[in-house]
């Protein structure tokens, strides 16, 4: 869903030409496209009515994502092919595009329920233990039940030394004997991965059922409408592909250990029981080893499965995980940012509450700079009963500061009546108050994707490492909380409240920095101004570059990713720890390195203060080229207000700066005043957004060379272009007027 601008034609100022006139009357194809719910079996004169009318809503464009009775018409039958053709051929006649939503209803994986009716060995499956404590016999017998045997353990509950007795396994029972000489105690376990096809979902970590998957629908789509594969039908959209499901977050798949021995070179069985139970000193490195692989089996074997079809077409696929807002994703979608490596178009799913999914933006746009995308997509405005038309602007607003640049509406209803509408709103010409804010809206919207879909650097100076680490440490099945929601609790003051305060208290953009990224493609090099270190990701798309790494609190952490940390510092890096350092390390046998690691960025003194709760305290210590290691020490358990830790006083001043600051409003529930500062094609674009209900008046200050040039409004609502200078000849001070719920865009000449 780009816009009509080309960001590789030649030459800057040509390109910023176009991009004026573009700005000004937005062109068709930069528009949004929404979601289109054929909630009733669709017909030819309302089919062509309603994409007739889409355009003259502002509609570049459509996904159909089916959700008729199939009592009625059956998905991927002949008619309800012949029903999207018209529906294609409409689009084309119209000048729209279509987005492929590739299932029936969702969660993306069922194929409307074909795949169990044609390809039921390919449907989900989940991992059972079977657990017994050995009595006084010190003998135990298991009949093994049906499934995939994935391996026995015997673990001695005293020593937690373990040992795989999978291969006593006789006549598909498992007979074990207590060691000779020994009175402890031991738990004999058995893994079995379990058909199970709950929600009739494909195996999502299998290449070859999602295959299948392709087969039923991609590929499907292809057959019946070549004609308009790659040309009318121009993109891809998956939805809510998940793990929670099946078995309460035991999603699994029987070539699970043939997967991990080939890629890691050894048997995982002696592994697993640490996703069910602490197994001593080596249950955060078996936890990073197990879940760590599985979430690169979802992410391989379910997003690149279906990547690598489309790409002979040109087509790129988006898409979004469910529950991206749940603080540890583990048992939920795996790695939240690891899941797109593969992905063209990242996305994230803001739907049911104004601002519900505020915390997680910035971690998915952070999976695009992280894999050098430029685009990331939001499906938002959905399941909001009685949503003002404000809404639309608000959340465009703190999505864009927050690096979103692709909005997918949610959704036209092909019925429009309101019983008939589950999800409101329904937003198309039919409905009001929105048919008539449509037009202006997706003028809007073009006008941002015009100049925020542009490859460019995001200026942010801080990276927040990423904590999978210790997140797929502290997770593991069964546990206290329901699946859905994550199975484990989150701490106060985890990473997605510190970014938060990052951004609306401190007004800091930072990028939240993957461990695989930091370790394999971030880059140490001298910063330009002389002063210190810079680790840069030196992406052609969206490069990023930053002069301070913030650690949150984590209990875990890989020795590699420390070791490029310390070797940030020792160049003249600033690091920073928020919270409980690190002390279990992600590899097996390595607590110690991580120890000393810590211990030489932060001192002696900082690990022995992080072991006691008392007043807040910060331990800084620096070095001779100017690295800066920073331990800010903080109550065992933080408040969600972490105002208390006042980063300036070591980041300094964000990019702008702004004498004002006490009296601007911070991010709230009902809006907030923010500010994204990107680089694209040789000029300096600030986006200010304000989405609260009342106006701000403010002046700021602009940092580094960029007081230095010429700068014009370029109001998003309006298309209005107006030359600027500073406040009272004072270079790089400027002063902003921003009435209630209202956006503009500050850009060098």
């Amino acid at each position: 869903m780009p816009s009509c601008l080309r960001s590789d034609e030649t030459g800057e100022k040509p390109f910023w030409e176009n991009a004026k006139l573009e700005f000004t009357d937005p062109p068709l194809a930069s528009k949004s496209r929404p979601l289109w719910f054929w909630n009733k079996v669709p017909n030819e004169k309302e089919t062509r009515e309603i994409v007739k009318q889409c355009k003259e809503s502002g509609y570049a464009g459509l996904a159909i994502l089916p959700a008729f009775s199939q009592q009625e018409m059956k998905f991927m039958s002949p008619e309800y092919l012949e029903q999207y053709r018209i529906a294609a051929d409409a689009a084309k006649e119209n000048g729209l595009k279509l987005c492929l939503y590739d299932e029936y209803w969702f969660p993306s994986g069922s194929a409307g329920g074909l795949l169990r009716e044609k390809y039921p060995e390919h449907l989900c499956k989940r991992l059972d233990m079977i657990e017994r404590t050995v009595g006084d016999s010190g003998e135990v017998a298991i009949e093994i039940p049906e499934g995939t045997l994935m391996g026995c353990v015997a673990m001695n509950s005293r020593t937690f030394q373990r040992e795989n007795i999978t291969p006593l396994v006789k006549e598909n029972v498992l007979r074990w004997k207590r060691p000779a000489g020994t009175e402890d105690a031991y738990k004999i376990m058995v893994f079995v991965c379990v058909p199970d096809g709950e929600r009739n979902l494909v195996d999502y970590l299998e290449p070859e059922s999602v295959k299948a998957f392709v087969e039923l629908t991609y590929a499907a789509y292809q057959k019946a409408l070549p004609e308009h594969f790659g040309t009318t039908i121009v993109s891809a959209f998956y939805d809510e592909p998940m793990l929670y499901t099946p078995g309460a977050g035991r999603a699994w798949t029987p070539k699970y250990n043939e997967y991990f021995k080939t890629r890691q070179g050894y048997d995982p069985v002696l592994l697993y029981p640490a996703m069910f139970l602490d197994i001593g000193e080596e249950t955060a490195s078996a936890r990073n080893a197990l879940f760590g692989f599985r979430a690169t089996l979802f992410s391989e074997g379910f997003i690149k499965t279906i990547v690598d079809w489309l790409e002979p077409y040109g087509i790129p696929l988006t898409g979004h995980l469910d529950q991206e807002e749940v603080v540890n994703p583990t048992g939920v979608g795996g790695d939240a940012i690891k899941f797109f490596e593969y992905q063209p178009i990242p996305g994230l799913d803001e739907i049911f509450q104004y601002g519900r999914g505020s915390c997680m933006y910035k971690l998915i746009s952070s999976a695009a700079i992280n894999y050098d995308r430029h685009l990331v997509m939001t499906e938002v405005y959905g399941a909001i009963a009685n949503m003002p038309v404000d809404v639309f602007y608000k959340e465009a607003m703190d999505q864009a500061v927050k690096g979103v640049n692709q909005f997918v509406p949610h959704a036209v209803w092909y019925d429009s009546t309101p019983s008939k509408v589950v999800f409101q709103p329904e937003l198309s010409a039919r409905t009001e108050p929105y048919a008539s804010a449509l037009p202006e809206y997706n003028r809007y919207i073009g006008r941002l994707h015009s100049i925020l879909q542009q490859p460019g650097e995001t200026v942010a100076k801080i990276a927040v490492l990423y904590p999978i680490e210790s997140l797929q440490a502290e997770y593991h099945f069964n546990g206290p909380i329901d699946a859905y929601q994550g199975g484990v609790p989150s701490r106060p003051g985890n990473y997605m409240e510190l970014g938060e305060h990052l951004f609306f208290q401190a007004r800091e953009n930072f990028v939240f920095l993957h461990p695989e990224t930091l370790q394999k493609r971030a880059s140490i090099r001298a910063a330009e101004d002389g002063s210190g270190a810079v680790l840069a990701l030196e992406n052609q798309k969206n490069p990023a570059a930053f002069r301070t790494v913030l650690l949150p609190p984590m209990t875990t952490i890989g020795r590699g990713t420390l070791e490029k940390i310390r070797d940030f510092y020792d160049a003249g890096g600033q690091v920073i720890a928020v919270g409980s350092l690190p002390r279990l390390s992600a590899q097996p046998g390595e607590r110690e390195q991580v120890r000393r690691l810590l211990e030489n960025l932060f001192g002696k003194e900082a690990l022995e203060l992080a072991d006691r709760s008392e007043e807040p305290k910060t331990i800084a210590r620096e070095n001779a080229r100017g690295g800066r290691a920073v331990y800010l020490h903080v109550p065992s358990e933080m408040p969600s207000n972490l105002s208390f830790l006042n980063l300036r006083e070591f980041t300094g001043t964000g990019d702008l700066q702004f004498p004002e600051e006490v009296d601007l409003p911070k991010g709230t529930p009902t809006g907030a005043f923010s500010c994204l500062h990107r680089k694209i094609k040789g000029r300096d674009v600030y986006f200010f957004a304000n989405s609260t209900s009342n106006g701000i008046d403010t002046i700021f200050e602009m940092r580094g060379k960029t007081p230095d040039r010429n700068f014009s409004w370029w109001d998003p609502h309006t298309g209005k272009i107006s030359k600027t200078g500073p406040l009272n000849g004072r270079s790089g001070t400027y002063r902003i007027d921003l009435p209630a719920v209202r956006s503009i865009f500050l850009i060098s000449d």
